[in-house]
């Protein structure tokens, strides 16, 4: 699926490495070790050693990391309200608001 707009010029990569970077950061200021961590959040400390590096990492691991540093409001507030670009695209929000599935496509 292409997105709609496109004004970002970050590419996913781009985040990734951004939203690891800021991982560290927040780790390295609490003065928490990878180990440390791990006992923690119960993700293995090469699990998290692999994300800052590589970028690399399950949703579940991530969740639990982001607890475990006390961030669990910031990752419930992620995708929380909707965006949009113009009144047309609010308003079919408004509407599929209480859409449980998306739109079938059909393919020929």
């Amino acid at each position: 699926m292409s997105l709609l707009y496109n004004f970002d010029v970050d590419t996913t990569d781009d985040v990734l490495k951004i939203v690891a970077q800021n991982f560290q950061k927040r780790r390295l200021e609490k003065g928490i070790s990878r180990n440390r961590l791990s006992e923690m959040s119960g993700v293995p400390a090469p699990t998290i050693a692999k994300f800052e590096q590589k970028q690399s990492i399950s949703l579940p691991s991530y969740v639990a990391l982001a607890k475990a540093l006390g961030y669990t409001e910031d990752i419930k507030k992620l995708l929380s309200e909707p965006i949009y670009n113009t009144m047309e695209e609010l308003d079919m929000i408004h509407k599929n608001k209480t859409r449980k599935r998306g739109n079938r496509e059909t393919t020929k």
